[in-house]
């Protein structure tokens, strides 16, 4: 009855939501996109082309690992307990994490699963392992070194004392800052305590050199305080790396002091900071002043220090994050080029000295304004040794903030993240700040592929997982906006197939001519056009279009913004891209903030302001249609009153704040035309007619206001036959040519209540929202069963109402996936689809017609078993013959493991399946080969072949291979001393006879 009822004061005939129920409304959970608290360690894996990142724990979430690859491959490992990621390496096919809570987790990159999770007794300060061993090594809090055999899953009996209180014993206590394999000996391990470092032999089993700065009385060091050059002092240790062919070591210290080891005799070759050189030496120091007067900077500690190579390991660089003094604005990264090193054993002392003191060049990589790089990645092309810094193609540096940066390396040039980083991290790259959802047409989204000028890829492992081929016929296109005033655009999809894996870009802030002060708000984009409006709080409005870039890499200088008029930007293109979202004109109308944005399908942009004032912009010129206030239009309420008052009635500010296009009939027309509707914060709804004039533009015309309860917050423009959207489409708009009529209502949500009604001025047919609010709505339909109105309110649920009677169908909690305080930022499709904030950097896409459904987050595939590691580098012949011992990676299990070290999980599932397979078979093993001396081998492997059978039959056929070899370097050994027997046989023969003719002519015989 109550749908009779409203029905007919809405002019809505037939009831709209006749087969939806309270059972359809399930939820589901599609997908998470980006990350879900700040960032506190990146790795990269060269070998799979793998980025791991690890989050610490907020309210937002615990700590978590993200593991990226190509496209969209990305796959979640939880930690067991709440916990922050503290350290963070990848480790042939295993990740290794250690977590706040002091615990060792690993987890295998094959199963995307936790093998293991171990407590060790001391506090773990520093992790350290190599591709080519089963060994992580421990550095703890105490000094010791522990190791975990990462195979057995337990901690090995090996261990290292605390080396430097064993030298030092009167030392204060120290703990374990760094840890590194030598790059080219195994057998050699350096270890950082925070006092000093050490180089540590596995093979004698003791420390053969110890490296501690201590500056003197006059040494300015790197310290910023003047007053600390009168006492002698060692600034704590921060960071120790290898050079990386093993000659060198270089340490970072607190005081920001770098400082270049000899590795065999432990002197010092050059101690500089940034700036300075030669500062453990007595001497005038370099001091930067401070803020006020009489007051000096404070410098930053060393925060990570990469020794990088090229693809020669003696042409190097040292890349240094930190050492920059606090007044400076850009804490930029600073990288020394030193070129070739001099040969060791034939390059003087001072050539040495002056190689690190003076470099080829040294470059300041920028970072964004107030920015400070606390931590930094490198991308090495192909090779997992040397530290990962053997010819770097890119760096991804973590800010102080939690944002990520990406530069080229050595130039230091900024590479934008887009399609060459996975979707999530660009929303932390910089941090996202506002986001938007419009359904594009498949088809046209498809087409929308941009070129751009890029370096070659660096994130191309995993497999993304199989999915259902598309669900509907128009894609979720996201629009993101970033700090740096970058819009992304990117489909999120529905649960289905990505088929258009890229991402779309547009710089806001080279389209509006400045760095600084853009901060986007809002965005609409038109898919059937290809065109996409962006408004910002500085008050321009920047309208973009599909096309090709007039001045490809070309950078033209922007001239001064107008105001209060349209101006052509096409020439602010980025140089990088050839085709794309191209700057097509600028409104700026010094009103205030944008407060409302819709971008039509049909060729018109509406944007309302803080101040008021609503514009309609015609594309087809461009030209500016209608420019006025909303309060000279709307009329305020008249409410009498038995009481006079003398104070003055001051009426409140009105701005826009929700607009839309629609197609449809209105009272007293005998025809439809193209109708703007403007919604208000004080809840007035003013609406607008379209129509064309002689000279091929339109013209505006203000056809009616009525007045609602609440701020609009949703406009829905509908058929009132069948529910259908009447929204200004393309479509629709071709067919007023022919007299097509639209016979269409409004629902209007408020924030308090609903309306339907037809436009302009009729009353409808009004709902209020019962006990909560309401902070987003907008119509959805679920299949065939109908229509209805979907709104996410103040109590964290998700409640749908039907059409007309506006009566309650059925809720769904969400607040659980949700940030209920960012409900009003969320948006709704038609689909059912709600776009909204989980956390600061983290969208989440749910469905509330669904299954109940929760995303498997572990579903892509990321270990590639075809890529091998390649051979870890090894001594030289002249290092070999100089005395050093080479240690393989047999010895390191020998001298880690001990003797009496348990099979390995690999060997015992091989040995099962051996014996299944002979026992299959029916065989036994080795009957074959005792017939004969040489035995011959098939040609091809057994058919259903076991992994365990095959590596055991490799392994006999190389055994007996090796003793036919041995065989024969036995034969030719006996070969060659017959030939040396008859040869000096030979010799003396001749001898023998030389002797005698000499005696036989002496007598004359």
């Amino acid at each position: 009855m109550a749908h009779l009822l409203r029905g007919k004061q809405a002019g809505v005939p037939n009831d709209l939501s006749t087969g939806l129920g309270p059972d359809l409304f399930v939820l589901d959970c599609i997908r998470n996109y980006g990350l879900n608290s700040k960032v506190s360690q990146i790795a990269y894996d060269p070998v799979q082309s793998l980025i791991a990142i690890g989050t610490i724990e907020s309210k937002f979430g615990p700590g978590q690992i993200y593991v990226f690859g190509q496209n969209r491959v990305e796959v979640v490992l939880s930690l067991p307990q709440r916990a922050s990621v503290k350290i963070l390496q990848f480790c042939a096919d295993k990740l290794l994490c250690v977590d706040s809570r002091n615990d060792l987790q690993v987890f295998s990159l094959e199963t995307k699963r936790l093998l293991n999770a171990h407590s060790v007794p001391a506090k773990i300060t520093a992790l350290h392992s190599d591709p080519t061993l089963d060994y992580a090594l421990l550095g703890t809090q105490v000094g010791d070194v522990l190791a975990y055999d990462l195979d057995r899953e337990s901690l090995a009996p090996f261990k290292i004392p605390n080396l430097w209180r064993a030298q030092f014993p009167r030392s204060r206590p120290t703990s374990i800052v760094a840890l590194a394999f030598h790059p080219r000996d195994i057998g050699t391990l350096m270890i950082g305590y925070d006092v000093g470092a050490v180089i540590y032999s596995f093979k004698q089993n003791k420390a053969v050199k110890f490296f501690q700065y201590l500056l003197p009385k006059g040494a300015p060091g790197g310290d910023s305080d003047p007053t600390s050059i009168s006492t002698e002092r060692s600034p704590p240790l921060t960071q120790a790396v290898w050079h990386p062919t093993g000659t060198f070591i270089l340490t970072g210290h607190e005081d920001s002091s770098i400082v270049v080891w000899d590795a065999k005799d432990g002197r010092i070759i050059q101690a500089r900071t940034v700036q300075d050189t030669n500062v453990d030496k007595p001497g005038a120091g370099t001091y930067s002043p401070g803020a006020a007067a009489g007051t000096f900077a404070i410098r930053s500690p060393i925060f990570r220090i990469a020794w990088c190579a090229k693809e020669d390991p003696d042409d190097t660089g040292i890349l240094i994050a930190g050492g920059a003094p606090s007044t400076l604005a850009t804490k930029s990264l600073t990288f020394f080029e030193l070129g070739r090193t001099p040969i060791y054993s034939t390059a003087s002392w001072q050539v040495l000295t002056d190689h690190f003191e003076s470099p080829k060049r040294q470059r300041i990589l920028p970072c964004p304004p107030g920015s400070e790089v606390i931590d930094l990645c490198l991308i090495p092309r192909a090779s997992p040794h040397f530290a990962g810094a053997q010819d770097p193609i890119a760096i991804i540096a973590l800010l102080a903030s939690g944002e990520l940066i990406t530069l080229s390396f050595p130039s230091g040039m900024p590479i934008s993240p887009t399609n060459q980083l996975h979707l999530s991290m660009t929303l932390v790259h910089p941090f996202v700040n506002y986001a938007n959802l419009a359904p594009v047409e498949r088809t046209k989204w498809l087409g929308l592929t941009e070129k751009r000028q890029q370096g070659p890829p660096f994130l191309n492992g995993g497999a993304g997982a199989s999915y259902p081929l598309k669900r509907f016929e128009h894609r979720n296109v996201v629009q993101t906006a970033h700090a740096d005033g970058t819009v992304r655009i990117w489909d999120a999809g529905h649960a289905d197939e990505i088929e258009n894996h890229a991402l779309l870009q547009v710089d806001v802030a080279r389209a509006v001519g400045r760095q600084e002060d853009i901060e986007v708000i809002s965005t609409s984009f038109a898919g059937a056009a290809s065109e996409l409006s962006i408004g910002l709080r500085s008050g321009e409005v920047v309208i973009f279009r599909w096309g090709f870039n007039k001045h490809p890499k070309q950078e033209v200088p922007a001239a001064e913004n107008a105001t209060g008029t349209l101006m052509n930007i096409a020439d602010r293109a980025e140089a990088p891209l050839q085709e794309g979202l191209m700057p097509l004109t600028l409104l700026n109308e010094g009103k205030g903030p944008v407060t409302a944005l819709k971008h039509s399908d049909v060729g018109f942009v509406a944007a309302g302001f803080e101040g008021g004032s609503l514009a309609v912009v015609d594309l087809r010129g461009p030209a500016i249609i209608y420019n006025a206030n909303v309060v000279d239009l709307i009329k305020p309420d008249k409410r009498g009153s038995f009481r006079r008052s003398s104070a003055p009635i001051t009426a409140k500010k009105q701005w826009p704040t929700c607009i839309e296009f629609s197609v449809m009939t209105l009272d007293g027309d005998d025809y439809s035309s193209i109708l703007l509707h403007v919604g208000t914060n004080l809840g007035h709804l003013a609406t607008f007619k379209l129509l064309p004039e002689s000279n091929g533009r339109y013209s505006a015309a203000f056809a009616g206001a009525v007045s609602l309860d609440d701020r609009i917050i949703s406009i829905s423009p509908m058929h009132a036959e069948t529910g259908r959207p009447a929204y200004a489409s393309q479509d629709i708009v071709s067919g007023l040519r022919t007299g097509a009529k639209v016979n269409g209502v409004l629902l209007v949500a408020t924030a308090s209540g609903a309306r339907i009604f037809k436009p302009a001025t009729h009353k409808g047919a009004h709902k209020t929202w019962d006990n909560f609010l309401c902070d987003a709505a907008a119509v959805v339909r679920y299949e065939d069963f109908g229509y209805a109105l979907l709104g996410l309110y103040g109590d964290g649920c998700a409640r749908a109402y039907s059409i007309p009677a506006l009566k309650e169908i059925g809720s769904v909690k969400i607040n659980n996936v949700l940030d209920i305080r960012r409900f009003s930022e969320a948006v709704i499709t038609s689909t059912g689809d709600v776009l909204g904030w989980k956390g600061p950097a983290e969208l989440t896409l749910i469905n509330v017609f669904g299954t109940g459904v929760n995303f498997n987050q572990t579903r892509d595939m990321l270990l590639n078993p075809e890529l091998l590691i390649p051979p870890r580098p090894t001594i030289s012949n002249l290092q070999w013959m100089s005395g050093t011992q080479y240690v393989t990676t047999a010895d390191m299990d020998m001298l880690i493991g001990g003797p009496d070290r348990p099979p390995s999980k690999r060997m015992m599932a091989q040995a099962r399946a051996d014996e299944e397979q002979r026992r299959r078979d029916g065989h036994h093993a080795g009957a074959a080969s005792s017939s004969s001396t040489y035995p011959s081998y098939p040609s091809a492997p057994p058919q259903n072949e076991g992994w365990g059978a095959w590596a055991s039959r490799q392994l006999n056929e190389r055994t007996e291979k090796l003793n036919i070899a041995g065989d024969s370097m036995q034969n030719l050994q006996q070969n060659s001393a017959g030939w040396a027997d008859d040869v000096s046989k030979y010799v003396t023969k001749q001898k023998r006879g030389m002797v005698m003719g000499a005696v036989k002519s002496k007598f004359g015989f």
